[in-house]
């Protein structure tokens, strides 16, 4: 085996590199500025503005399919398959629960085109409101009259139906003994005439 030699001339073995300070100071003042312009240019166009949360318009609707069956097929469309469609995220949620948590839920608000933040109510908006309940709890006091006249005349339609129903049992049994007294005739009749019987099937 030959031995290197101790004494290398002239060739660099530290792999080192050598940096050209001003050059790298250059690069990073221009990277710097595009950076700064792109900013500004990000800064002039506006973010997008969502709508504070509002209360829903409409009734959920979670028990309009309760004690249904249904056939579920693997290739029926969403909007057909077990559990509850939403058609603003065009997906299945399989029970009530987890139906109302994604309907209040951060990625159906955004689709709705509103944040989950709340507006901020002013002074007027809440003393508006507070005129509003005073109102609604005046009329309320009419409406309390008015339930009353309605739970009373719910009480006497009752009291109709249930007058009707006892006189078409007394109706029916009525029927019942009249058929009775001519089953009992027919049969003496025909006990007298030397007959079983007139061949009907009542007894």
């Amino acid at each position: 085996m030959a031995q290197p030699s101790s004494k290398v001339n002239g060739v660099d073995n530290t792999f080192r590199r050598k940096w050209d300070r001003d050059e790298y100071l250059e690069r990073a003042r221009k990277r710097e500025e595009e950076e700064d312009g792109n900013f500004k240019a990000k800064a002039k166009v506006p973010a997008v503005q969502r709508k504070p949360l509002k209360h829903r318009d409409y009734e959920v609707d979670l028990v309009s399919r309760l004690g249904k069956t249904q056939v579920v097929t693997p290739v029926a469309p969403l909007s057909q398959q077990a559990g509850y469609y939403c058609s603003v995220c065009e997906c299945v949620v399989k029970d009530s629960a987890n139906y109302l948590d994604h309907i209040n839920g951060k990625k159906h608000q955004r689709a709705l085109g509103m944040s989950m933040r709340v507006e901020r109510a002013s002074l007027e908006q809440v003393q508006q409101r507070f005129e509003s309940l005073k109102k609604r709890k005046v009329v309320s006091s009419f409406t309390e009259q008015d339930l009353d006249d309605r739970i009373l005349k719910q009480q006497q339609e009752e009291e109709e139906r249930k007058r009707q129903r006892r006189e078409r049992k007394k109706e029916k049994k009525k029927e019942k003994a009249l058929e009775e007294d001519l089953d009992d005739c027919d049969q003496d009749v025909a006990a007298m005439m030397g007959f079983g019987g007139f061949g009907s099937s009542k007894k």
